[in-house]
C-alpha cells in the first residue's frame, strides 16, 4: 500500500513539474491584453477591444484545436491564417507608434520560436 501511494507522490510531482513547464503556458485573453497594455501603454478602451479581439480568437482556436484532433500540423496550417488576422485587428486599434513596436515584439517573438527558446510573454499570436 504504501508503495502505491508513494508512486502515486512520484507521478502526480512529475505531471506537475511538467505542467509548470510548457504544459499550461497559455495565457487568458485577458492577460494577454493587460500585456500588450504594459508593453505598449494601451489606453483602457483599446484594451477592452484588445480583449475582445483576443477572446473571439482563444474560441476559434479551441475549435480548430477540437477538430484536429491532435494532428498538429492541421493545427498549424489553420491557425496561422487565423492567428494573422488577429494581429491584424489589433493593430487596426493601435497608434503608428504601438504597431511600430507590436510588430517589433512579433518578430522578436518568431526569432525566440525559431531558435527553439519558445514564445513566452503576453503575444504569442
Amino acid at each position: 500500500m504504501k508503495k502505491i501511494l508513494l508512486m502515486c507522490c512520484f507521478l502526480m510531482g512529475i505531471a506537475a513539474v511538467s505542467h509548470a513547464q510548457g504544459g499550461g503556458m497559455r495565457k487568458s485573453p485577458e492577460d494577454r491584453a493587460k500585456d500588450l497594455q504594459t508593453q505598449l501603454k494601451l489606453t483602457d478602451d483599446q484594451t477592452a477591444k484588445v480583449t475582445a479581439i483576443y477572446k473571439e480568437q482563444a474560441v476559434k482556436m479551441d475549435s480548430v484545436r477540437t477538430a484536429a484532433n491532435g494532428d498538429r500540423d492541421a493545427m498549424r496550417s489553420a491557425m496561422m491564417p487565423m492567428r494573422k488576422a488577429t494581429n491584424d485587428k489589433v493593430k487596426a486599434i493601435l497608434t503608428p507608434d504601438q504597431a511600430t513596436a507590436f510588430d517589433k515584439m512579433q518578430k522578436d517573438m518568431m526569432d525566440r520560436m525559431r531558435q527553439g527558446g519558445g514564445g513566452g510573454g503576453g503575444s504569442q499570436n
